[in-house]
């Protein structure tokens, strides 16, 4: 029987923000792959990435004419190209399309989207449209994150200049001597791990680490939000209150998500933490220092091409 469903890139206004410097110049360095994608991506390609303030922009102007946005780098690409969609006017029309060029590459995993450049192409091609929730962490717009030790390993990484997963193994020797982070938690509009929906929980909470996510993965395959939902409709929060050398030892059930289980867990719609020099990350990257911080969800905030 023939399928009449249309692809999502059918017949579309399709451009393609690359940053080159991804996964230690990939872009650059393999020749045939640059030579596939310039061949068999629909659309055209812009691979003049500066930093993150150029991607975004190029991003927001990109939107007011076309229908897709495909993002061809790491984690930190796409939430720049998705930081870009969110502040165009015309957002509501615009999908996302992702090309996995980065040494993370958690967000394309939590969404089946292939590890392979060419598989990646053909998705975009056969696809179908997803829309899903993202947080709002005071203006920036991400799929998830994390407050505490594991942001100030990703500050030490990029303290020393280290890209991909060799800078992440060499940031993370400073765990150890991380201590726990005494917070005021706020959860607003919210359901706890029994299921009981709550309108406001204060905690008073001494945390190594805080996950807030939407997908469930970190980079590199970690699975740093087991239960997180792409569209639920809220912000799942996991608290890891231990030191910083008993999270090094229980690492491999961190990385696989099975310690997370026997910690404190929820889901909320708005989130406020309250500490001293709190640390927050992004898609691998520093968001900033600050004593009060606010993450909240935004309901089917973007339209991406998946696997159908």
């Amino acid at each position: 029987m023939q399928n009449n469903e249309s692809s999502p890139s059918e017949k579309k206004r399709i451009a393609c923000i690359i940053n080159p410097n991804a996964a230690n110049k990939k872009w650059k360095r393999r020749k045939l792959l640059r030579k596939y994608i310039q061949e068999n991506l629909p659309g055209h390609i812009i691979d003049t990435h500066e930093d993150k303030s150029t991607t975004i922009q190029a991003a927001k102007q990109i939107c007011e004419d076309h229908d897709i946005i495909i993002a061809a780098g790491g984690d930190g690409t796409i939430a720049d190209v998705i930081q870009g969609m969110i502040e165009c006017r015309n957002r509501k029309v615009v999908t996302l399309g992702i090309i996995p060029l980065g040494s993370g590459n958690a967000f394309r995993q939590s969404l089946g989207i292939p590890k392979n450049v060419r598989k990646a192409i053909s998705c975009i091609k056969r696809g179908k449209t997803r829309e899903i929730d993202l947080l709002e962490i005071e203006g920036t717009w991400a799929a998830f994150g994390s407050i505490g030790a594991s942001a100030q390993v990703t500050h030490e990484k990029f303290k020393k200049d280290i890209p991909g997963f060799w800078g992440h193994i060499y940031a993370a020797k400073i765990m150890h001597k991380l201590g726990v982070k005494e917070q005021e938690v706020e959860l607003i509009d919210g359901v706890d791990d029994s299921g009981q929906h709550f309108e406001n929980i204060k905690m008073n909470l001494k945390a190594l680490d805080c996950v807030v996510a939407k997908s469930k993965h970190f980079g590199y395959g970690w699975r740093a939000a087991p239960k997180a939902k792409l569209d639920d409709g809220y912000v799942d929060v996991s608290f890891l209150e231990m030191s910083g050398l008993k999270y090094m030892l229980l690492f491999p059930l961190i990385y696989l998500g099975i310690f997370q289980r026997t910690q404190k867990h929820f889901k909320a719609k708005k989130i406020i933490f309250k500490g001293k020099n709190l640390a927050m990350q992004y898609h691998g990257e520093l968001w900033g220092i600050k004593d009060q911080i606010e993450v909240k969800v935004i309901p089917k905030a973007l339209k991406i091409i998946v696997p159908k």
